[in-house]
């Protein structure tokens, strides 16, 4: 499975209609609430809001509307497309602005089902793999050195404070949490307290 690390937007026209889909990433099916709420305010003139949502790392958890489109010629077909993506832990939102020319059913459903593909085809993912938090507070003098360490166990920093102390925050891959025990007992000799949150 992949998820995405960015949002990303792709625009389709049919017959007079836009459909504009926006992939965000999503966590939890609060934040595909969230999403559809922040693309709704982006968009207040649209006349439909479409979503489509795959969540958990085994991507079985889905959320789907077709927010007042004809029963299962919006979201469904949406749906289908990102289940059968590999990517999980996204919500697409498909904005349409009606174009005078009604679609039809089947012209509807082609019309999700594109729009969804189009942006998935340029949303930035990478590979889902499992991460562990990590806190550490560290005298300035192994700042360089913890930085290597950092980039070596791939970790991303999400926060980084400087007081008396440095204190650093973010997510390395649960499978390289040792090494980080390692080479944080190396350079700090005991002077650098780290928390894992596995």
């Amino acid at each position: 499975m992949r998820i995405p690390t960015a949002r990303a937007e792709a625009e389709i026209e049919v017959k007079k209609s836009r459909f504009i889909a926006i992939a965000i990433p999503a966590n939890s099916l609060e934040d595909v609430k969230k999403a559809v709420q922040q693309v709704r305010s982006e968009h207040p003139d649209a006349t439909h809001v479409v979503h489509a949502a795959v969540i958990g790392k085994a991507g079985t958890i889905y959320s789907s509307s077709d927010d007042k489109e004809p029963k299962n010629t919006a979201g469904r077909p949406a749906l289908e497309v990102v289940k059968g993506s590999g990517i999980t832990d996204i919500a697409v939102c498909i904005v349409r602005y009606f174009g005078g020319t009604l679609l039809g059913t089947g012209g509807l459903v082609k019309a999700y089902g594109d729009s969804a593909k189009e942006v998935l085809k340029i949303v930035p993912t990478e590979e889902l793999i499992e991460k562990s938090e990590y806190r550490m507070i560290l005298p300035y003098n192994a700042y360089t050195l913890i930085k290597r360490l950092l980039e070596s166990v791939e970790a991303t920093i999400d926060e980084e404070k400087f007081d008396t102390m440095i204190e650093i925050s973010g997510k390395l891959p649960s499978s390289n949490t040792s090494k980080m025990k390692e080479g944080t007992d190396d350079i700090g000799q005991g002077r650098i307290a780290l928390d894992i949150n596995t």
